[in-house]
């Protein structure tokens, strides 16, 4: 992973970024004519951010229901154990399950949380299953995992802000 603690990004990089945050397949051309530059130089600072590591990927979003994915549950989970080896192993476990679209290790009451996309209870059901058994199968067993469905999506944005400091 590279370092871009030390990018220091312009006014201009910004808008470039919000841009590409909103629509990574816009032209390049489209880009630098609302960032008010000629197509090289606007280039060359995408490619700039691209090789700093500030710009991750660039991904096509989809439709969830257009899929099937209609059910978004958070998990809980709370472990008895904090140590290093253990999040590692949780971490791995994890990994290649599909349907978990996201992991964090948190503060507070709760240790870990996931949020999952299935396309119905029952999906998750099987779901819950499986991470139950894989956790066991590991050693990584813990009877203290909670489950809550979203109703309603109010907001859901993969951007970032760029903030300026």
């Amino acid at each position: 992973m590279k370092n871009i603690e030390n990018i220091v990004l312009d006014e201009v990089d910004r808008e470039i970024l919000s841009l590409l945050q909103q629509d990574a397949s816009m032209p390049i051309k489209d880009i630098a004519a609302k960032v008010h530059l000629s197509t090289t130089p606007c280039w060359k600072r995408i490619k700039k951010l691209e090789q700093s590591g500030l710009i991750k990927a660039n991904v096509v979003l989809l439709e969830p229901a257009m899929i099937g994915a209609n059910v978004n549950a958070f998990v809980s989970i709370r472990v008895n154990q904090h140590d290093p080896d253990w999040n590692e192993q949780f971490a791995k476990v994890m990994q290649d399950i599909p349907q978990i679209v996201e992991i964090y290790r948190m503060s507070g009451e709760i240790d870990y949380l996931m949020r999952v996309v299935v396309s119905s209870i029952e999906a998750y059901d099987k779901l819950y299953t499986e991470i139950i058994t894989r956790m066991k199968t590991a050693g990584l067993y813990t009877p203290d995992v909670t489950s809550n469905f979203a109703m309603e999506q109010i907001k859901f944005t993969t951007a970032l802000p760029l903030l300026v400091e």
